[in-house]
């Protein structure tokens, strides 16, 4: 498994990974997920959960996969999204939308260029 695979990329993949998964890709899966981790982790409805919590910032976060907690391993990068009186789950999707089009590019480049170093939790980027 994972053959000339270097790098797995979750994106609106709403299932969690089996062991054998995360055992042959260490490190090497990222997951984008819609709130600023580690808040509402572990859902698939982290935007009406943060309306419903009444939060005035949220976003995305794109991190590695730890096989011991959802939604729980290292974060590579995070963008924050304001959230209007106004919103609905609808209308705070589509600006996180944006956001998450942005930064899961970006976190692809800084691994597939060597930039990044995880420290236990921690990703440093790094220079090439």
């Amino acid at each position: 498994m994972g053959q000339g695979c270097e790098l797995l990329v979750l994106a609106g993949y709403d299932r969690i990974l089996s062991g054998a998964i995360t055992r042959a890709f260490p490190e090497r899966i990222l997951n984008l997920h819609n709130s600023l981790l580690p808040s509402f982790a572990g859902t698939m409805h982290a935007v009406e959960e943060a309306l419903a919590h009444g939060v005035k910032i949220t976003g995305c976060t794109v991190h590695l996969v730890d096989p011991e907690r959802v939604d729980g391993g290292p974060i590579v990068l995070q963008a924050a999204v304001r959230v209007e009186d106004d919103d609905t789950p609808s209308s705070l999707l589509d600006r996180i939308h944006q956001e998450e089009w942005r930064i899961l590019p970006e976190a692809v480049r800084l691994i597939a260029s060597g930039r990044v170093r995880v420290e236990g939790r921690v990703v440093r980027s790094v220079r090439p």
